[in-house]
């Protein structure tokens, strides 16, 4: 019983202490908010401390916020584990996780971690000089910011079209370097390497022995191929390849289409296999006048349309890693230009620079992702949006787990944005609409009847195709080539983009190399 007591008093000593020490920081952030708010009226001609290093030219400047943080930091990293649980339980917020995933979720700042301890060694070393600042209070950094800004610019300047010869030397140069990286990488992972080996070796064999085995090897690769295709689909969509390729447009919406087209047409959905899903052709026994509803129509596409939607869900987790990795380590993003993009906006919200419409639907969004977590991430998942792009860095930053973020993208994108797309494509492209849309296009002045024409011709053309035994007449659609063209030159554009991506990616890799070297040799 007195070892029970003892403990007791122990434990109890303790939360004491740690609840001293949590009502003392608060009064210093109360003190501290006094002094700022006594400080501003004279924030545009006061004088702030700058540190001037002989290695590098940038001037640090602290603003009263930045030094509010710092003191935080300070408390929190002062912390056991056990005390930031209890901390993390006392504000309503998860106890799990390391000790660093507990710092971020108290407010940490990593970002400041490297600029206090500059702090540091230049008071100690005395190289302190006075300085005015800048009405705002920012951070300065003179000729790095100038010399990044004209990188950048060089490296935006790197296309096919303005530099031909030195944009396919670099992709080659990227290529070559991206070859033996992964290379090195696989060779790390010999026993996923072999396990996977034998698995193919073991599929191609029993693919070529004949034998009762071959419906399910047949049923196999043709299903394996289907679930491929349409999720690599997705996402190609998704991450763009810094083309916004949208598959969805040029490959699913046409297949709906065709879909939606052939059942109204053929009066059915149960369209022979094969040639369907890569053909559609009319069944040839009789359908007694069967007329496809909305909800048949989309259950006939309902599973490559998943996959899809399931492909760009898959396609938003680069960015969300990415962003969790630099939050958790605080490593300066600038080999990540969308993470860079995003602390920039940060720093402009803190700081309180003007921000135009656009700079203030992101911000509206990461709120609206970081205060209202899954369900937040699920509406802005579920209607299709440009401003999804930073979703997956904004849950990353604020250190989302993993299956909040992934679980309601996938519901969102995969499930109900699917079908309000379906949903759409399916109601445009009903026979009726159809019919009457091509009516009205001879309504519009001077190229009415001659635009009128080839919608006609291709609507004949693909509905003659659905039925076997017809003979087609052969005839060239100007409203088919058309198409084809656009198809054709999306995926040569999305060629180009992703050589002038590598070869862009080969000058960063070659100037941060120089600029490492050159610190390097700064500091011996």
């Amino acid at each position: 019983m007195p070892k029970k007591r003892s403990s007791q008093s122990g434990s109890n000593s303790t939360t004491a202490k740690l609840i001293s020490r949590i009502n003392k920081f608060g009064q210093n952030v109360i003190n501290n908010r006094n002094f700022k708010k006594a400080n501003e009226q004279n924030t545009r001609t006061s004088t702030h401390f700058t540190y001037d290093d002989d290695e590098d030219d940038e001037v640090f400047v602290l603003t009263a916020k930045q030094k509010q943080q710092l003191q935080r930091n300070e408390f929190l990293e002062s912390l056991t584990k056990e005390q930031l649980k209890i901390e993390a339980k006392r504000r309503g917020q998860k106890t799990a996780g390391t000790k660093t995933e507990l710092l971020q979720r108290l407010g940490y700042k990593m970002s400041l971690r490297h600029s206090s301890s500059l702090n540091n060694i230049r008071q100690s070393s005395g190289q302190m000089k006075i300085s005015k600042s800048t009405p705002n209070g920012s951070l300065s950094s003179g000729g790095n910011n100038v010399e990044k800004e004209r990188l950048r610019k060089e490296r935006e300047g790197i296309k096919l079209w303005t530099h031909p010869i030195l944009t396919i030397k670099y992709c080659v140069l990227e290529s070559t370097t991206l070859f033996q990286i992964y290379k090195r990488s696989l060779l790390n992972h010999k026993k996923t390497i072999a396990l996977v080996t034998l698995i193919l070796i073991a599929f191609f064999t029993l693919w070529y022995i004949p034998g009762k085995h071959q419906i399910y090897v047949e049923w196999i690769r043709k299903n394996a191929f289907f679930v491929v295709y349409w999720v690599g689909l997705g996402v190609i969509s998704s991450i763009g390849l810094g083309t916004g390729l949208h598959t969805f447009l040029l490959y699913l919406g046409p297949h709906i289409a065709s879909v939606t087209l052939a059942a109204y047409e053929c009066g059915s959905l149960d369209f022979p296999e094969p040639p369907y899903p890569n053909d559609i052709v009319c069944p040839d026994e009789p359908t007694n006048g069967f007329v496809p509803s909305l909800w048949s129509i989309m259950s006939k596409v309902r599973l490559e349309s998943f996959l899809w939607g399931a492909g760009t869900a898959l396609g938003e987790l680069p960015p969300y890693f990415m962003a969790r990795a630099a939050r958790l380590s605080g490593y300066d993003p600038e080999d990540a230009e969308d993470l860079q993009e995003f602390e920039e906006l940060q720093k402009k919200r803190e700081l309180g620079e003007k921000l135009n419409l656009f700079e203030k639907l992101k911000l509206g969004m990461e709120r609206i992702v970081e205060r209202v977590g899954f369900f937040g991430i699920l509406a802005c998942a579920s209607i299709p949006n440009p401003l999804f792009d930073l979703a997956g860095i904004t849950c990353g930053h604020f250190l989302v787990p993993f299956w909040t973020f992934f679980g309601a993208t996938l519901i969102g994108k995969a499930v109900i944005k699917m079908h309000l797309q379906k949903i759409v494509v399916i109601v445009a492209f009903s026979e009726h609409l159809i019919d009457k849309g091509v009516d009205l296009i001879a309504f519009i002045p001077v190229v009415g009847q001659k635009m009128q024409e080839p919608f006609k011709a291709f609507l004949t053309n693909q509905k003659e195709k659905l039925h076997r035994g017809k003979t087609l007449k052969h005839k060239g659609n100007v409203l088919q080539k058309v198409f084809e063209v656009f198809v054709i030159g999306m995926i040569l554009y999305f060629i180009l983009s992703i050589i002038n991506s590598l070869a862009q990616s080969w000058h960063k890799r070659i100037h941060k190399k120089t600029s490492k070297k050159q610190r390097k040799i700064a500091k011996d």
